[in-house]
């Protein structure tokens, strides 16, 4: 079986991978393990030199990655350097914090020693997507290589050139030969990695259909799961928000990685006293934005990552449209090759429409206005999902308020969009996932807790 990509932006074949058969699936992990019992044995020392090492390979060839990442999934070249920039920065965070988040936990008991010891699983399996192609995969592994696992990566067959570029940057930098290992197989494949005994966890970020897939195949071998799911993130837009500043930061959330992206700012639920105000200032700086070719510096919003994906999001506007949203900017599908879409922006929208229910994976924006900010809370809470949210005000304490009491998300913002960042836990509630990825939380995930008694 082969494993073909395409490029986005203009739908030609771009290469064509061999697809691993069970024997060569069962050397790699076997071989990974062999490497894993030799590295849960390596001081922190030694493996923050190597994640170092890694970070240093990310910031060096970071244009190369980004030219990769352009031709695979369509993002544009610039933000392409900065999502391997940021790579680096998590490599670097953990290489610095790890053996800090690990050390041992004196806990008084009847014993004359007691202590909580955290010790490595061994192998961890991550199914990763498209969008994030570099950053997916290095906030999951950084954390699981300092704690002392092994990694086995089956990412998202599009970016299968990416993955095997990660792969070389690990073996680079030192780690144990196929301590780090890729597999290039199928999504058909993925439930008979879950069940070899030598994987001991999985994580995984994606659609909640991928996400029950896997989490029933690790349930039935019980084997502990990270899920990172959909999200329909709501941004509220109080009264008394600036609303040019709020339409600045809502712009750059909704069409960032040409939209694509599980935080990206979703629904704008708007006092209504400002919405007309707030919807002229968004269609101004979602015109700001320039769609076209992704290896150009200027380009901001590339192609969407496949052709499926563009007829699902036309799907979904049309939908709205019908059920009466209106289109005040774009929403057209436009001539030519590639998988492109143009920055979108709906109002009017309201419970029942997709625009509203359905998780939106491009560059559109969906305004509903409200009377009071009870109804703004409740119309963003009623999302089955709950990855990220914020609130725009000039009231600071009111705003911090709502995100900490009231909003249904795992992470909760004020003034400024949803982002992920090494220091702060990240995952979603609901339909979003479970488990957290990232700071000690993340670290923490996949390892053994391990309470240790000594009478």
């Amino acid at each position: 079986m082969n494993i073909e990509t395409l490029n986005p932006a203009t739908g030609e074949l771009l290469d064509v991978f061999q697809a691993m058969n069970s024997d060569q699936v069962m050397e790699n992990v076997e071989q990974a393990h062999r490497s894993f019992l030799a590295w849960k044995e390596r001081p922190f020392p030694h493996r923050s030199r190597c994640m170092k090492n890694a970070a240093r390979f990310l910031r060096e060839t970071a244009k190369e990655c980004a030219l990769l990442m352009a031709r695979e999934m369509g993002k544009p070249v610039s933000q392409g350097i900065a999502e391997a920039q940021k790579c680096a920065w998590v490599c670097e965070y953990y290489a610095e914090h790890a053996q800090t988040f690990l050390r041992q936990e004196a806990v008084e008991t009847a014993a004359s020693r007691s202590y909580i010891a955290f010790r490595p699983l061994g192998l961890i399996l991550a199914v990763m997507p498209w969008n994030y192609p570099f950053w997916q995969v290095f906030r999951f592994a950084a954390p699981a290589l300092m704690a002392g696992n092994g990694c086995v990566l089956k990412h998202a067959s599009n970016v299968s050139g990416c993955a095997l570029k990660i792969g070389d940057i690990f073996q680079k930098a030192g780690f144990p030969e196929s301590l780090f290992s890729v597999l290039l197989i199928p999504s058909s494949d993925v439930e008979s990695v879950i069940e070899h005994p030598l994987i001991k966890a999985v994580t995984l970020t994606g659609s909640g259909t991928a996400g029950r897939a896997v989490a029933q195949a690790a349930g039935r071998v019980l084997k502990k799961t990270v899920m990172e799911l959909g999200g329909s993130d709501p941004y509220i837009i109080l009264q008394e928000a600036d609303l040019e500043f709020a339409a600045r930061i809502c712009a750059t959330s909704r069409l960032l990685n040409s939209g694509q992206s599980c935080i990206a700012a979703k629904r704008f639920i708007v006092a209504k006293s400002v919405a007309e105000r707030f919807e002229e200032l968004l269609i101004k700086e979602m015109r700001k934005y320039t769609v076209g070719d992704p290896m150009k510096e200027n380009t901001d919003i590339g192609p969407l990552a496949r052709k499926d994906l563009r007829e699902e999001l036309q799907r979904q506007v049309l939908g709205s449209i019908k059920l009466g949203a209106r289109c005040l900017l774009g929403g057209r599908i436009p001539e030519g090759a590639g998988f492109f879409y143009p920055a979108t922006l709906l109002t009017d929208v309201r419970r029942g429409m997709p625009a509203f229910e359905e998780e939106t994976f491009g560059p559109v924006a969906a305004i509903t206005p409200v009377e009071s900010e009870r109804e703004a809370v409740e119309l963003a809470n009623s999302s089955s999902f709950g990855l990220g949210a914020a609130v725009f005000t000039q009231d600071r304490e009111k705003g911090e308020q709502i995100a900490r009491e009231q909003l249904e998300a795992g992470s909760c913002f004020v003034n400024d969009f949803v982002k992920s960042d090494p220091r702060l836990p990240f995952g979603g509630i609901k339909e979003s996932g479970y488990g957290r990825e990232l700071s000690s939380y993340g670290i923490k995930e996949f390892v053994n807790i391990k309470s240790v008694f000594v009478r």
